[in-house]
């Protein structure tokens, strides 16, 4: 069975397309693409990156996305590189649990500069009518 790398660079090759075009399209690195047609995933950015990566190359060869992206993920995983997107994963999944809890504290601070700017009301209202008007100073 032919490597994912090889076959992409084969059909790159046969529909004329060069290397310089692809980054120049994709604005990928030729660096980046060198180590994707040769499979050494691990030179190439994780998570989403390296995806869209993939996936900017198929489009700038004219290639269809989906299966081509399968067979992409199924050689990710026999080369042992996906291993490195758990970290990844774990990364988001972090963020996203310490974003969630982020809004219920932000509305808790507005109460609190609510009721402030409530009671800074109430009290110079009160020195106003009280201290002003001579109700308090008889």
């Amino acid at each position: 069975m032919e490597r994912f790398g090889d076959e992409l660079r084969r059909e790159r090759e046969r529909r004329q397309v060069t290397m310089e075009r692809v980054s120049t399209e994709t604005k990928v690195s030729l660096r980046h693409l060198e180590a994707l047609e040769a499979g050494e995933y691990g030179e190439l950015p994780g998570g989403v990156f390296r995806k869209g990566i993939v996936r900017g190359y198929l489009a700038a060869v004219g290639l269809e996305e989906s299966p081509w992206i399968e067979r992409f993920e199924a050689s990710l995983r026999e080369s042992g590189a996906d291993s490195q997107n758990a970290d990844w994963t774990e990364f988001a999944e972090n963020v996203r649990r310490n974003r969630s809890g982020g809004g219920q504290k932000t509305n808790i601070r507005w109460m609190g500069v609510g009721s402030m700017v409530t009671m800074l009301g109430v009290l110079g209202w009160a020195v106003w009518k009280f201290a002003l008007h001579g109700r308090l100073i008889q």
